[in-house]
């Protein structure tokens, strides 16, 4: 017996739904009734009459995985469009953090050094700590977060990514 382990991929889906209670709910209670993990999940409303929210899902999956959760998703009733970023090509992907460090003297100034590098923002300032906003890629944030582990990191807030496709057609 042959056991064909199947390659996974991150994708990055965008999910067009009516925004009415308990859509949310609904996926992901079908990405858990399969077994599916969701890495990053961010929601927001898209329409002036506040009547269609963008769900932007990061999960990693196999092909076929990937093909049973498009399907599964455009067979919920609110869902209007299923569209896998990662699939069509070229997007736009950024997260927000804050990040807590505290610290003194030397580890202070070093702090806000490298926050000027990684053109952090300061939104909040005290004698004993700072908070700093950053955006950018996963990758970008990763990186900011594990130097500031070195200047005094006490804690992280993370958004989860949102994504949206490049040109002029819409997800």
């Amino acid at each position: 017996m042959h056991i064909r382990q199947e390659i996974t991929e991150r994708h990055t889906l965008a999910v067009i739904v009516d925004n009415e209670p308990g859509i949310l709910a609904r996926i992901a209670g079908l990405f858990t009734a399969r077994g599916y993990n969701i890495e990053s999940l961010t929601v927001s409303e898209v329409t002036a009459d506040k009547a269609v929210s963008r769900i932007t899902i990061v999960t990693s999956a196999s092909a076929a995985m990937l093909e049973q959760i498009v399907a599964q998703l455009d067979r919920l009733v609110p869902v209007h469009t299923v569209t896998d970023l990662t699939a069509e090509g070229a997007h736009v992907e950024r997260e927000l953090a804050l990040v807590k460090v505290a610290g003194s003297g030397d580890h202070r100034i070093e702090a806000l050094r490298l926050a000027d590098v990684y053109r952090a923002r300061v939104v909040d300032a005290t004698t004993s700590s700072f908070v700093f906003e950053v955006t950018g890629g996963r990758e970008k944030i990763d990186k900011f977060v594990e130097l500031m582990g070195e200047v005094g990191l006490v804690e992280v807030a993370r958004t989860g990514i949102v994504a949206i496709a490049r040109g002029r057609d819409a997800a």
